[in-house]
């Protein structure tokens, strides 16, 4: 290792006369780790998940347990698999279960894209420039607010910005773990915040409207009802993500002594050189070819050709649906251009053989994704995780606590409820017919209770096993160290829940004490009658 990586690990590392201060809180992570650990593999653990649902779901029928639905009036009941029906369902669902779930085909197609890319050395070669280039003191930052950024398109964040990000740390000198952990905290439990409107916003924004018009039928909710607020969290957020692991992450995680070697650190040749001025064109081709596809239709000739042909919009459009594939076509395309001009790729064959590394380090995913499909589907199939997050929402709206705490507990519990249920919407479109009426009844508006139903969405995200993409981040993890399992992903992970949901909250306090709007048109209250 040369010396140049040496000095960023020293930089980057705690200083010693931190240790005592950390070691309580190192021990406490440690007793986690080795809890979750002691656990069986993930696999296993996914597919005794799903047989507890199952027995759990025959209990529930048995006791006839039901709640009303507070946006519908409908009454949800337990669904038993335990009956002859249920076992129907299991049998003919378990392979639609599988292929179905959700990131499964976005993470494959996405990878045998950044296949060609890193089959190439594309990968590689822009990884070891830009750790020479990057200010060292801003690499952890930097990793993190891009995490938090593509949270408008997160699967990039998951596929491409968290597994590269382990890479770029390593190539630093310090621990791919720490880099990883870095990444998967701005992707995901900063997942609230951001500089940009994505798709989650209109969507929770048409639920809070219509929960907002049981009290006041005329009420509308925009989609940038929270932008004000997310923005200033997006800064606030990455800050706090680089002190935690910065300070509390990578001194506790200590040096990598794993098999994995760090790209050699050296100038580029002059092969590589022109390859990646190639891959550079071919990239800012395609980038402008997008820009010209999203911009708004008859700005240009032929323009917005990805917009939705019937309203014109681009939140729902096929740009939006489509940024997997064009993942999939950035990484080929730019592989390609760079394989092509070093003079890495001579044949078809060795392109084919890329993407095929690329889905060797898939095997461990496929085989958890299959367990966790089953365990999700059968997990909404029985309406057991509606029916907890229904009666855990009466039960606060009953608790009796004042405006300013029953606002923090809310926080509080839409985190607790997203470790069981890992769905934003589906969890919002539970909970905003009970709490935003009733905090509207009290003086609150809609979009400031829509805003702190997304505090407590986001930071549990990183520890919670039901987030749609948590058997990827514990794959990945397995790479750096084989031992890993579940209790180290969550150890890991979990200051970033702690430190995040109080700044948050702090925020929010301060917000709330200086009357700023949290959005355009956003108030903080309404009259009451």
């Amino acid at each position: 290792m040369t010396k140049g990586t040496d000095d960023r690990r020293e930089e980057n590392q705690a200083p010693a006369d931190e240790e005592p201060r950390s070691s309580l809180l190192a021990r406490a992570l440690g007793w986690v780790e080795r809890a979750g650990n002691v656990l069986p593999h993930p696999g296993t653990l996914f597919a005794i998940m799903a047989l507890l649902v199952i027995l759990g779901s025959g209990l529930a029928s048995a006791f006839e347990l039901e709640v009303v639905h507070p946006g519908t009036g409908e009454i949800i009941a337990a669904e038993n698999l335990m009956s002859v029906k249920g076992l129907h369902r299991i049998l003919t669902g378990m392979v639609t279960n599988f292929t179905a779930f959700a990131p499964l085909g976005t993470v494959l197609v996405a990878m045998l894209g950044i296949g060609i890319a890193e089959g190439s050395g594309l990968i590689a070669t822009a990884l070891r420039i830009m750790v020479m280039a990057a200010p060292k003191r801003l690499l952890t930052f930097v990793i993190v607010f891009a995490g938090i950024l593509s949270n408008t398109a997160s699967e990039i964040g998951y596929v491409l910005l968290v597994p590269v990000s382990a890479s770029v740390f390593l190539a630093a000198g310090r621990h791919p773990i720490a880099g990883l952990a870095a990444a998967f905290a701005g992707v995901s439990g900063g997942y609230s915040a951001n500089l940009l409107l994505g798709t989650i916003d209109p969507l929770l924004a048409g639920l809070s409207e219509e929960a907002a018009q049981i009290v006041d039928p005329e009420y509308r909710v925009n989609p940038a009802a929270n932008y004000y607020f997310m923005f200033v969290s997006t800064f606030l957020i990455a800050a706090a993500g680089t002190w935690v692991t910065n300070r509390l992450v990578e001194p506790r995680l200590g040096a990598y002594t794993g098999d994995e070697k760090p790209e050699a650190l050296h100038e580029a040749t002059p092969q590589e050189r022109r390859g990646l001025r190639w891959a550079l064109i071919v990239g800012v081709l395609l980038a402008l070819l997008l820009v010209w596809s999203a911009l708004p239709i008859g700005s240009l000739p032929g323009a917005g050709w990805l917009r939705d042909p019937a309203t014109g919009a681009l939140l729902r459009s096929p740009f939006m649906s489509g940024i997997v594939a064009m993942i999939f076509f950035v990484g080929a395309g730019t592989g390609l251009a760079y394989g092509i001009a070093a003079g890495t790729y001579r044949s078809d064959a060795q392109v084919m053989k890329g993407m095929g590394k690329a889905m060797e380090t898939m095997g461990l995913y496929m085989v958890l994704v299959f367990f966790a499909a089953q365990f999700v589907a059968y997990f909404n199939w029985t309406n057991l995780g509606l029916i907890l997050a229904v009666r855990g929402s009466e039960l606060l709206r009953s608790s009796g606590l004042g405006p300013i705490p029953l606002l923090a507990t809310f926080v509080f519990v839409s985190a607790l409820l997203n470790i069981i249920m890992g769905s934003a919407s589906a969890k919002w479109a539970i909970m905003a017919p009970v709490f935003v009426p009733m905090l509207m009844l009290l003086g609150f508006s809609p979009e400031l209770t829509q805003v702190a139903y997304r505090i407590g969405d986001s930071t549990t995200n990183v520890i919670s096993p039901m987030m749609t993409y948590f058997a990827l981040i514990v794959a990945f993890v397995t790479r750096w160290d084989p031992k890993a399992g579940i209790g180290t992903v969550v150890a890991t992970m979990l200051p970033y829940t702690i430190v995040f949901s109080a700044v948050w909250l702090v925020m929010l306090v301060v917000w709330l004490l200086f009357g700023l709007p949290i959005g355009p048109g956003a108030p903080l209250f309404i009259p009451t009658s």
